[in-house]
């Protein structure tokens, strides 16, 4: 049994860390960390804990809380954990951040897509980017995780297999993207109120989405070259969610067996990466709640392009889920452990 701790507990992820992490077997909740709630009860913030965590919200004292647990999650805004973590830290506990503090390995690329200036660069080259399908023997020896985004977890599992195959020219690619509400975080926005969301669809970040280098360099390492993409993210009036459209120019006439080969090779023997059967498109319905992905392809051979889609909970793979899952790798743990939740439906 080990320790953990949430700094950002009351967000929406790191709400959804604590819910993961009371169905483990391995982990006890040692600290509910929330600027904004100190002293007040977990289970008032969110009703859906009453009687269930009787602890109340701390600070986000990050030294206080290594001497204490084996883990912090850090579920809180850009620029924040790289202000806290130090080398005292990451000797007495290991870290993984849910920001995009070390997701980016060029400091200057982060600061411009961001705007803010990185407070421990020190520790970059050193953090491992948790996409467990991809980085897994990395993971089981890091002390400091940077957890993907939710868009490119989605976009990087649903075209990595046909990059790594050499299939798909890697600047041709063009990601439409969607993201229910909660991406945004639980702050208030007027963006965000019901009224603006409610029967309403919208694109937003057009260009200049803070997640696209992420994806670029996560898709270069995959086909070992620089790859741009046009990345266009839209907001849907859902709770959770994040349905992948990615279109590419294929770089010889393939099969879909050939295509599907390449993605069983992929993720044939992955738990959460489900590709499914033939012409059966991924919908955010049916991973709801859980930590599956849920991916396929549509040959084009009219316009000799491909169609990879993808779909996932972007509260759970996309954040919170994935995090326990880099969790498991790092301790030892079954990989699946706390994760198996059938999604929900309706």
């Amino acid at each position: 049994m080990i320790k953990a701790g949430i700094i950002g507990a009351t967000g929406y992820a790191g709400n959804e860390i604590a819910r993961l992490l009371l169905g483990h077997k391995e982990v006890e909740v040692a600290w509910y960390g929330s600027r904004s709630y100190i002293d007040k009860k977990y289970a008032g913030i969110y009703q859906n804990f009453f009687k269930l965590v009787d602890a109340k919200c701390m600070d986000d004292n990050m030294e206080a809380l290594a001497d204490e647990v084996d883990v912090i999650f850090t579920a809180t805004p850009q620029g924040l954990c790289a202000s806290l973590v130090n080398e005292g830290i990451l000797s007495r506990a290991k870290v993984i951040d849910l920001s995009a503090d070390f997701r980016i390995k060029d400091v200057k690329k982060y600061e411009k897509w961001y705007g803010i200036e990185h407070k421990s660069p020190q520790f970059i080259d050193e953090a491992v980017y948790g996409l467990c399908e991809i980085n897994r023997e990395d993971i089981k020896k890091a002390r400091l995780i940077a957890n993907p985004g939710c868009y490119p977890t989605c976009s990087t599992l649903s075209i990595y297999p046909l990059l790594k195959a050499g299939m798909i020219n890697p600047n041709t690619i063009i990601i439409d993207a969607k993201s229910g509400t909660t991406g945004a975080g639980r702050g208030a926005k007027v963006d965000n109120l019901y009224c603006e969301v409610n029967e309403n669809i919208k694109a937003y970040g057009v260009a200049t989405h803070r997640h696209t280098p992420e994806i670029e360099d996560q898709l270069g390492y995959a086909c070992g070259q620089e790859v741009t993409i046009n990345f266009t993210p839209h907001l849907v009036p859902m709770n959770r969610g994040i349905l992948v459209t990615a279109y590419a120019s294929l770089t010889k006439d393939v099969t879909y067996e050939e295509v599907k080969a390449a993605y069983d090779a992929c993720y044939e023997n992955e738990t959460f990466v489900r590709v499914l059967d033939k012409d059966v498109c991924p919908q955010t319905k049916w991973v709801e709640g859980s930590n599956y992905v849920d991916v396929n392809f549509k040959i084009d051979p009219r316009t000799h392009r491909i169609i990879m889609m993808g779909a996932i909970d972007n509260l759970v793979k996309g954040a919170a889920g994935q995090a326990v899952q880099n969790m498991n790798l790092m301790f030892g743990f079954n990989e699946a452990e706390g994760l198996l939740q059938v999604p929900m439906y309706p």
